[in-house]
């Protein structure tokens, strides 16, 4: 094996390694705020409020886990192509988002708002959970 090709390896598997620390951090506290967009839903709204938030639960979830498959897709990549692949998912995903939002807005059976809320909740918890398993878990950041 060359120690390029042994490098790559190694950045796979360091990459592989977050990500899998990511999914493992960020997946309950995500679902445990759907569950309670979807419960304040519910009572402050109806069950439009309901399935708004459960809706806005699963874009965010779909985005969110769309970052760990790019990871998981791109990690034995060299490390420009990597970053090609991560700006170019992050507009894709944005695009599709609002192409999502746009389409859902006028169905009268999601509240809107209820939608919304979950969503951005979500999306910024989960990114706060890969940022705490960023910070925990042993990945050098420069990769010999």
């Amino acid at each position: 094996m060359t120690e390029q090709a042994e490098t790559r390896n190694k950045h796979a598997e360091q990459v592989t390694k977050l990500a899998d620390a990511m999914l493992r951090t960020a997946l309950w506290p995500a679902v445990g705020i759907v569950v309670i967009g979807a419960v304040v839903g519910l009572v402050w709204i109806g069950t439009a409020g309901l399935f708004g938030a459960l809706v806005g639960g699963a874009v965010a979830f779909a985005s969110s886990l769309a970052t760990l498959f790019m990871m998981r897709k791109s990690a034995a990549m060299d490390p420009m192509a990597v970053m090609a692949v991560a700006l170019g998912g992050y507009v894709f995903k944005m695009l599709v988002i609002f192409g999502v939002m746009t389409l859902l807005r006028g169905v009268d059976a999601l509240h809107t708002l209820s939608l919304a809320i979950t969503m951005m909740a979500v999306i910024l918890v989960w990114a706060g959970a890969e940022m705490v398993a960023f910070k925990r878990t042993k990945v050098p950041t420069i990769i010999p």
